[in-house]
């Protein structure tokens, strides 16, 4: 049975919740001031259903931050709609250009530390994480220190430093409210009891494009074949990770950190049909589950409008047209990121760190075609072998280890 704490985050009914009382009050009114969202990552997958949902939500809702890496022509576009009273731009060269684009009202703040203000200025009340990767840690940290309601789409922050993030959304009253589909399932799933109550939570996959190929065929798997999901649409990077299931791997060791779990409670199921979305099982036998169509416009406005329910802008299930509903375990011989998921959350310290790095330095390899499909958890496997954990590191130790894991790819790649 479960006895650890959610420590960041807490269903309203909860007496020990750790979310802040203001973020607990009613929706705001119309006649109420707008809650302001600020959306980092506002032109990938995530960032673009997030605008989706600020719009229909208005004018209750509205943004008033935006930022991209390099599609500065995507950002102008949304600054126009949107008017913020702020973007930013990661790349600094594209700054000139994207200048001239936006509305003298609109401030424009340029590189990794025009991000970071962003993320922590004071005209915004939620910031979404949805910048892909660790690149997304500072952004994060910064509004987590500012105390801010934070929706995490960026599952890599925990799993490089939730021992850092954790803490420091007590310490600073901010409230982390997971965006990820499985998180924010079992979230809601978990409003149906005590956590003490918990025996253990089953995280859903689709099982990715290869779930029925065989090992030699998945090693051999092309591009297009990995880009080809069959129920999500997702950027590029999530897509690969989901055909590899390494989204389920950083998955687990998230859920660790959100729920305050054991290794142990957290399983894994695969469900093709993406209908449920998560599970969570209680120490009775009841198992509740939270059900949808594979829509992300549905976590990200709970998050936003948490505790409330209102309308919303994604599409609604048919149950007279899904039939069945599908499961089966995953096969840790022809996905065996998954067991090293499992490895890394046990260990702890800087091991998620260099974990979550060398996957992203292997993924890119991949979808440059330096490197087949069957290698990039091969790569992986291989530097973590390389590594000595430290287990209670700072910000600088994980930022190093990031920084050796991506290095410690490329050596490989040369064997």
């Amino acid at each position: 049975m479960v006895t650890g704490n959610l420590v960041s985050l807490r269903p309203a009914s909860y007496s020990d919740a750790t979310v802040p009382k203001e973020s607990l009050s009613p929706e705001p009114s119309a006649e109420a001031e707008a809650v302001r969202v600020c959306i980092m990552g506002s032109t990938g997958s995530i960032g673009r259903s997030t605008m989706d949902v600020v719009h229909s939500l208005r004018p209750k809702y509205r943004v008033t931050g935006l930022c991209a890496a390099r599609r500065w022509r995507e950002l102008a576009a949304q600054a126009a709609e949107a008017r913020p009273s702020a973007v930013a731009i990661a790349q600094p060269t594209h700054a000139e250009a994207l200048r001239p684009l936006l509305n003298g009202s609109t401030e424009l703040l340029v590189g990794p530390e025009g991000l970071v203000e962003l993320a922590g200025r004071p005209d915004s009340d939620f910031v979404v994480a949805a910048i892909v990767g660790a690149a997304g840690l500072p952004s994060t940290i910064a509004a987590v220190r500012a105390g801010k309601r934070v929706g995490l789409a960026n599952k890599e922050a925990l799993v490089v430093a939730g021992s850092i993030l954790i803490p420091l959304a007590r310490h600073s009253g901010a409230c982390l409210l997971p965006i990820d589909s499985e998180h924010s399932a079992i979230f809601q799933s978990m409003t149906a009891g005590r956590p003490s109550e918990v025996k253990r939570i089953l995280l859903t996959a689709s099982g990715g494009p290869f779930r029925t190929w065989s090992g030699p065929e998945i090693a051999q798997a092309t591009v297009e074949d990995a880009l080809r999901h069959p129920t999500w649409k997702m950027g590029p990077k999530i897509t690969i990770d989901s055909a590899t299931m390494m989204n389920k791997a950083l998955e687990i060791i998230e859920a660790r950190w959100l729920f305050g779990l054991p290794v142990e409670s957290i399983e894994v199921l695969v469900h093709p049909e993406s209908i449920i979305h998560s599970m969570v099982e209680f120490c009775d036998g009841s198992v509740i589950a939270q059900l949808g169509t594979p829509d992300m416009r549905t976590p990200i406005q709970y998050s936003l409008t948490y505790p409330n329910r209102v309308s919303g802008c994604a599409t609604r299930l048919d149950f007279a047209t899904i039939r069945r509903l599908n499961f089966e375990p995953p096969d840790l011989e022809r996905f065996p990121a998954l067991r090293l998921g499992y490895e890394v959350a046990r260990a702890g310290g800087t091991a998620g760190a260099v974990f979550n790095a060398a996957n992203e330095a292997a993924v890119e390899a991949f979808l440059s075609r330096r490197i087949p499909f069957g290698r990039i958890v091969q790569l992986i496997e291989e530097v973590l072998g390389r590594h000595t954990v430290s287990p209670s590191p700072d910000l600088d130790e994980l930022l190093e280890a990031d920084a050796w894991a991506r290095r410690e790819v490329m050596e490989c790649m040369k064997d």
